[in-house]
């Protein structure tokens, strides 16, 4: 039995809400960034495709873990 999404994934539901794209869609577009720093990686959602501080740093801190970074 799973109890419910905990960390960063949690805002999952509200990012797919917000900004009408897919998770997977923000992964991809983080491979062109994947060598940049986490803050580096956040202010590219923010300032590139206009995504909030939050959302923003819940997908990168997802990304980076599952990238091993």
């Amino acid at each position: 039995m799973t109890g419910p999404v905990k960390g960063p994934a949690s805002y999952f539901p509200s990012i797919i809400k917000t900004y009408g794209q897919p998770i997977e869609h923000w992964m991809k577009l983080l491979e062109q960034v994947k060598d940049a720093k986490h803050g580096e990686q956040v202010t590219f959602l923010k300032t590139e495709h206009a995504m909030g501080h939050g959302h923003a740093n819940a997908i990168v801190a997802v990304f980076r873990k599952n990238n091993g970074l």
